[in-house]
């Protein structure tokens, strides 16, 4: 038996930080989207006496991980196997496109579609599977979900999933080369007054129903917002580049996308974000012109 799955990286084009709870994780309000962006696993399953897990990886950024069960789709695999009481022969292949460290959440994308592959192959209810994918990473849920628009609350697994009107803006993602720590970004991270994180939830709000009701990206640019942007460009000079040289080639709409490194900018129409591409295209610079996901499965 064999599933082959695309694994759509995401960005965030809302983020506040709304509280921190005793173990130390920090809450959010925040709106992901997917993107046609991403990695490609494929699962292949053979029934076992006893459990053996193989995986492969390929493509340009397989290189920089190392496949042996410390790899989340492993443990998400291993995962899957233990919770059900299923023992199998598993061999997966990654091929890895989306960068490391990257604020793009490539690596909760694909644990989430091992998981989705193996529920199709083992015919089993994926709404089984949410508090693993949680306990797998903050961000897994969220690929748990075929919406391509939701909003994240608590850690970011509360999710609620946003109906998007079309047309949809076109992106430019520009990601620097740089790795950013999360636990970094946070190290010094001091939250903002109650009063301001409430007229930014209210943002947020305004934010969903202008996707809702399909305005253009120019609606949507009052309100995006990532409460984490100013602490990584004081840390990082190549993300603060890009992100000036996002607004000076494309004054629509530009963020960065969760902790960092990558940021975006939104346009209307293909033909200008591939100019907008061509124009922030340089050394120490990985480019994608993309869209928003338009294929769940």
């Amino acid at each position: 038996m064999k599933q082959v799955r695309f694994c759509p990286a995401k960005i965030n084009l809302f983020l506040e930080v709304t509280g921190k709870r005793p173990n130390g994780y920090h809450e959010l309000a925040t709106l992901f989207a997917k993107i046609n962006v991403g990695d490609r696993v494929t699962v292949e399953v053979q029934p076992a006496d006893t459990t053996s897990l193989y995986l492969t990886l390929t493509g340009p950024v397989g290189k920089y991980l190392r496949a042996d069960e410390t790899n989340l789709v492993c443990r998400a695999a291993r995962g899957f196997l233990e919770h059900f009481g299923l023992q199998a022969d598993i061999k997966i292949t990654l091929e890895k496109r989306v960068p490391v460290g990257a604020g793009l959440g490539g690596g909760s994308s694909d644990a989430a579609h091992t998981l989705l592959a193996l529920c199709d192959l083992f015919q089993q209810d994926k709404k089984e599977l949410l508090p693993l994918a949680a306990s797998l990473g903050a961000d897994v849920p969220l690929f748990m979900y075929n919406e391509p628009f939701l909003k994240g609350e608590g850690i970011g697994e509360q999710l609620t999933p946003i109906d998007a009107q079309g047309p949809l803006p076109w992106l430019v993602l520009v990601y620097p080369n740089t790795f950013i720590s999360t636990k970094m970004v946070f190290a010094d991270f001091h939250l903002p007054p109650t009063d301001e994180i409430a007229a930014n939830t209210a943002r947020l709000n305004q934010l969903i129903a202008c996707i809702q009701q399909g305005l253009p990206a120019t609606a949507w640019k009052p309100y995006m917002f990532n409460r984490l942007e100013a602490g990584v460009t004081r840390i990082s000079r190549p993300v603060q580049a890009a992100l000036e040289d996002l607004a000076r080639a494309n004054p629509t709409a530009v963020l960065m996308s969760g902790s960092g490194s990558t940021v975006f900018a939104l346009t209307d129409t293909r033909a200008t974000a591939e100019q907008l591409a061509a124009q922030v295209s340089g050394p120490g610079r990985t480019v994608f012109c993309t869209s928003f996901y338009s294929n769940p499965h």
